[in-house]
């Protein structure tokens, strides 16, 4: 967490890290897994709307936890834009991190790949295999804890929406606003109007 803002360095501490150890084909350890990551993201929701920073809400769309969506959104300029969230848990989760899709944004930035994957590679996805030990022994000091990341596969949904999608909407929706490749929902209803 070395070069990291006060900021991300605290919410990420506030995150409940993950402990089980399983993908959607490991049966019961899957769902001990899915409680984990329940409850990392109603921490994380909770942390965000006590600090007036609620950006998502997301629920699992099918029983074994595999499919998400729901809505995520970002306030540029004082107006808010939202949009279609989804993604799918791979089959080697937790090695593998979550790809997000922002389907309505599809093509229209180059940090997207098709059917409106966000780009994480660069940023995102070093951060989720260091926290999960592919890239040697990493081992992390927490209050009450020492997590070695050989052991534990530490990030889970919440830290993909936190780490992940959370910096790209920051960086991506004002330069789409900006350059009009987004309108506001009441601009594009003021124009259809016309």
């Amino acid at each position: 967490m070395e070069g990291w803002d006060p900021n991300t360095k605290s919410t990420l501490t506030q995150i409940p890290q993950l402990t089980t150890k399983a993908g959607p084909r490991d049966g019961t350890a899957w769902t001990q897994r899915l409680k984990e990551e329940y409850r990392a993201l109603i921490a994380y929701t909770q942390m965000n709307k006590s600090n007036d920073n609620d950006w998502f809400r997301i629920l699992a769309a099918n029983p074994e936890g595999t499919r998400w969506t729901g809505k995520c959104w970002y306030v540029h300029n004082l107006l808010k834009y939202e949009f279609d969230l989804q993604f799918d848990i791979p089959v080697t989760y937790p090695a593998t991190a979550p790809e997000l899709e922002l389907p309505e944004l599809d093509g229209k930035t180059q940090k997207m790949y098709r059917g409106g994957k966000i780009c994480l590679t660069v940023h995102f996805k070093p951060l989720w295999a260091k926290n999960w030990g592919l890239h040697g022994t990493f081992t992390c000091v927490l209050p009450k804890a020492v997590i070695s990341s050989k052991t534990s596969p530490r990030f889970g949904i919440a830290h993909a929406l936190c780490l992940g999608l959370a910096p790209w909407l920051a960086a991506e929706i004002p330069i789409l606003v900006d350059s009009g490749m987004i309108k506001h929902k009441d601009d594009a209803t003021t124009s259809d109007e016309s």
